[in-house]
């Protein structure tokens, strides 16, 4: 696949006109801000070490140990578990928490 840059017609007439350009800065690009709970500074450690111990199947991991914990009738351990994958992975830790209600 080729990737094509097309650059404007004419620097000196850029397409956004200075106004655009003001308004655009002003805007955020990427806050992160998804609407769900986030995880605190310990939260986000633990996810971070849990990735560099088992790489990309760290959520995979994390929703084993929270399904046994779950099991074992361990809700501190299930809870723990569940938002270290949420944090790797929400769609897997939605599942997982949808799974552990019915």
């Amino acid at each position: 696949m080729t990737i094509r840059f097309a650059a404007p017609p004419d620097r000196r007439f850029p397409r956004l006109s200075p106004q655009q350009v003001r308004e655009a800065r002003n805007l955020r690009a990427n806050d992160n801000d998804n609407g769900g709970i986030h995880a605190g500074d310990a939260m986000l450690h633990a996810a971070l070490r849990h990735f560099a111990e088992h790489g990309l199947a760290a959520a995979q991991w994390a929703r084993q140990h929270a399904e046994a914990a779950g099991s074992a009738g361990d809700r501190q351990a299930y809870l723990w578990w569940l938002e270290i994958c949420r944090a790797l992975d929400r769609r897997m830790a939605a599942e997982l928490d949808l799974g552990a209600r019915v």
